[in-house]
């Protein structure tokens, strides 16, 4: 899967205050403007936690929410999330703790497989293909 093109918003002025001339780089938007207020409680995310969408996004979602919901169409970890929308990991918690509250994006723990088969099992897969 190709990351998304994503280009970060700028504030419109430059440090200094003066208006930045056609051309010239301007400084991104500071980072709790995009994660928002995100006082309250995050949600158990850690890195391997996996997001799925719920739903399309809503027309009030803000443009990370949004690129979150469609990167999320099928399957990703929170780190892939982070790296595709080249954001800090606590950005893309606080933004996906919105989503969850708002029912938009699903969180499941990934599965984790075991060490050593069962045996039993794979006695019966080897029966299995000795009667074939």
């Amino acid at each position: 899967m190709t990351p998304p093109q994503r280009q970060r918003r700028s504030t419109g002025a430059a440090s200094d205050g003066v208006p930045a001339k056609e051309g010239e780089l301007r400084n991104p938007e500071r980072l709790f403007v995009i994660g928002g207020e995100g006082g309250g409680e995050r949600a158990d995310l850690d890195l391997v936690t996996l997001i799925v969408a719920r739903a399309d996004p809503p027309v009030s979602a803000t443009p990370e929410q949004a690129a979150l919901l469609r990167l999320c169409a099928a399957p990703l970890s929170t780190a892939e999330l982070s790296a595709y929308l080249s954001l800090p990991f606590s950005v893309v918690t606080v933004l996906l703790t919105d989503l969850l509250a708002k029912e938009l994006v699903q969180a499941r723990a990934p599965i984790v497989r075991q060490k050593v088969a069962d045996r039993n099992l794979l006695e019966a897969v080897m029966h299995g293909l000795q009667k074939l």
